[in-house]
């Protein structure tokens, strides 16, 4: 039986609604609206394309947000003045530097010079490491949006064999400590790994994340698992694909998420959720 698609842009919209309504009773109550930063490096078209979705996302939630673009070229430095200067800013609640940056650029030093509850995309070493003893300040955004699809579909995680399949700093680790917080028997596989295909076929979870288009055969999938396909492709003619071979995948899982459509959106709305939030921790709480 095909599988359940699971529809991120339906769940990204009420994600956004829910937040919009509490903006609106920020603003009945005299409180600070969200502010988020965003630092774009160079003329990643793909990257430009990101920071524009994200500033939609903020403009239709009622946020504030600024995006500070410098040439590929930029200093280092320059970089982290800006930082320091936006770390000490109480109109700006959320620090976000897309990736990637220019390889003269050391992306570790500039992500580590974000104060922690600026970090809304959850990559600073203190959220990373603390998500480990379940207190992060902020959760990285991919790992955490693919726990709430999980939860508005209804899945139930404890006792599932999960396998991450790729082991990056921005979604692959981070993943893997939510599965283990989610109750999963977690497996992570990485460029090393032997046998790639048994650990698939062994998964009731399978998360993917590589960034090769249809790197992933349908085939190796067992019948009724659960796919979350977080790669986004494109092809030589244009199309968008992810890292999944969706067309047989779909055949034999019971939920998967499409690609485009799918943990994008959700990844955009878990970082309005996080700026909401740390935007609340800033000026709320006494």
């Amino acid at each position: 039986m095909p599988a359940i698609i699971i529809d991120g842009n339906k769940i990204a919209e009420k994600l956004q609604l829910k937040i919009l309504k509490k903006i609106n009773q920020r603003k009945k109550d005299g409180k600070k609206i969200p502010g988020l930063a965003m630092i774009l490096v160079g003329n990643h078209i793909p990257s430009q394309i990101y920071v524009n979705k994200k500033r939609i996302a903020c403009k239709n939630v009622g946020f504030f947000s600024e995006c500070w673009h410098f040439p590929d070229y930029v200093n280092e430095i320059e970089i982290l003045n800006l930082i320091n200067q936006l770390n000490n800013d109480k109109n700006i609640d959320g620090i976000l530097v897309q990736l990637p940056l220019p390889k003269h650029i050391n992306h570790l030093k500039i992500l580590s010079n974000i104060t922690p509850d600026k970090d809304v995309d959850g990559f600073h070493p203190y959220n990373t490491g603390s998500l480990c003893q379940r207190t992060p300040k902020l959760r990285a955004c991919t790992p955490k949006g693919i726990i709430t699809m999980l939860k508005y579909n209804n899945i139930k995680t404890h006792g599932l064999h999960a396998v991450m399949v790729g082991a990056s700093n921005i979604v692959g680790r981070p993943m893997s400590l939510e599965l283990l917080l989610a109750g999963c028997t977690t497996t992570v596989t990485h460029r090393f790994t032997r046998n790639l295909k048994n650990h698939v076929k062994s998964a009731d979870l399978l998360i993917v994340a590589v960034g090769k288009a249809h790197f992933l055969k349908g085939k190796w999938i067992k019948n009724g698992s659960i796919v979350i396909d977080v790669g986004i492709n494109r092809l030589h003619n244009g199309e968008i694909v992810g890292d999944v071979d969706f067309k047989n995948a779909y055949l034999r899982a019971s939920y998967i998420t499409p690609v485009p459509g799918g943990v994008g959106p959700i990844t955009v709305a878990t970082l309005l959720q996080n700026t909401l939030e740390a935007c609340e921790n800033h000026h709320d709480i006494i």
